[in-house]
């Protein structure tokens, strides 16, 4: 499977034409104040306070409720990244959750900011539009967006076809709509990072009680897995992966003057392109970054989508494009129903690595990123007791034979005093 941006893409821009393009915008840019001094130590404090934060988790591990993990490929540094976040907004029934997928030059500093960055933006706007009421009594009220976003209604999609608009949140749906917005514009105006040809995906849902919303930008996908009335467990896709080949996602490019199509060395790849150079080539219709495209229909506008959930459904995975490429939905969902809760990313991301290799054994594999969200906590709590038990019986027994031998030893000086007294009786 070919890379997010094309390989093509350097020697292209190292051209007199594209250079000069790429140059003006960014002067563009900095003559309207886009570049603030500030901004970085601003970044570096967010930073500094968002790493501190309880029930935030962005490492390889797992909790009660959770397991994430991600692993370097071989196309070079990792530039995935991904969050578990519980108690979001301080709410006890309130998860976040998100994988972000780098690509360019400065992608893996892009991924780690919209990481840490636009759960902060999220949940700003979230309690801003709830106006201090308490959140899950905006669930199923229906607000009316305001002209800042009324162009973006028609993003607003649902995953399950029986829910009608009125049990969906407006609250959710603009606070997604506004936050990724907002990101979008910090990262353009921040001066730390240069994104003008590097971007990330992001894929980022919020689970209150049985509430589930997802914004999704560029081409990580959300599946959940789900029982059956056979009791049979099936996989739901969640997401749809936002190639620039979908009809719709194409008209809005080639409206804008931009280009689609794949490389001759990659015809199964579609890619953006600039309008008069085979530049930057990249592989998504949608991304945080890359504001070489912005003028040429690459939107950051995200796709969301809405889904009440029942007993039936017992966890969500969310993956980066390294994990689809190789492996089908149904195979990652019973991937993580015969795994224990703990290790689930982990092991859907060393099959994933298998799978590359069997598949692609001359291709780079690519970096994984991978967070699964189990639904029933009991899962969680009954493994994290196994696991509990065996270290226990592993202690005992270790225990036990430390006695055993201290209390040979003991015998045996025992003993050897005896015999050390009867001889010097």
């Amino acid at each position: 499977m070919g890379p997010c941006l094309s390989v093509g893409c350097k020697r292209a821009m190292a051209g007199s034409s594209v250079s000069s393009v790429l140059k003006a915008r960014k002067l563009k840019d900095s003559e309207n104040g886009l570049e603030s001094k500030d901004s970085m130590f601003e970044q570096q404090s967010e930073e500094a306070t968002v790493h501190r934060i309880p029930g935030r988790m962005f490492l390889n591990g797992s909790s009660e409720v959770a397991s994430l993990y991600t692993q370097q490929g071989k196309k070079g540094m990792n530039q995935d990244a991904m969050i578990v976040w519980e108690h979001f907004g301080s709410r006890t029934d309130t998860f976040f959750c998100g994988v972000f997928d780098g690509h360019g030059p400065n992608g893996h500093l892009v991924a780690k900011r919209v990481r840490d960055s636009l759960p902060l933006k999220l949940t700003a706007h979230w309690e801003a539009n709830a106006s201090n009421e308490d959140i899950s009594k905006e669930f199923g009220h229906k607000t009316g967006l305001n002209n800042e976003n009324s162009g973006l209604d028609t993003d607003w999609k649902e995953a399950s076809s029986p829910l009608k608009h009125h049990e969906i949140s407006e609250n959710m749906k603009e606070s997604f709509l506004k936050a990724f917005k907002r990101m979008d514009v910090e990262l353009k105006m921040q001066p730390s990072i240069d994104c003008f040809c590097s971007g990330t995906t992001a894929i980022a849902l919020v689970k209150q009680d049985r509430d589930l919303v997802i914004g999704n930008v560029g081409d990580s996908r959300a599946v959940l897995g789900t029982r059956d009335k056979d009791n049979c467990l099936q996989a739901v896709q969640l997401t749809i992966d936002l190639k620039p080949d979908i009809p719709a996602e194409a008209e809005r490019i080639l409206q804008c003057k931009g280009r689609v199509f794949a490389h001759e060395d990659e015809p199964e790849v579609a890619r953006v392109w600039l309008p008069n150079n085979d530049s930057p080539g990249l592989a998504m219709a949608r991304s945080f970054g890359d504001f070489c495209l912005k003028d040429f229909g690459l939107i950051s506008v995200p796709e969301i989508s809405y889904r009440f959930l029942t007993d039936e459904d017992e966890f969500i995975v969310l993956a980066t494009d390294g994990i689809w490429d190789v492996l089908s939905n149904k195979e990652v969902v019973d991937i993580v129903a015969s795994t224990p809760a703990r290790s689930a990313a982990q092991s859907l991301v060393e099959s994933a690595t298998k799978a590359w290799r069997r598949k692609f054994p001359f291709s780079n594999i690519d970096d994984c990123a991978v967070v699964c969200l189990f639904l029933d906590s009991n899962l969680m709590v009954s493994d994290m007791n196994v696991k509990s038990q065996e270290d226990s019986s592993a202690v005992q027994a270790e225990t036990a034979m430390v006695a055993d031998d201290v209390s040979g030893a003991a015998g045996l000086r025992c003993s050897e005093i005896v015999q050390t007294v009867g001889v010097s009786t």
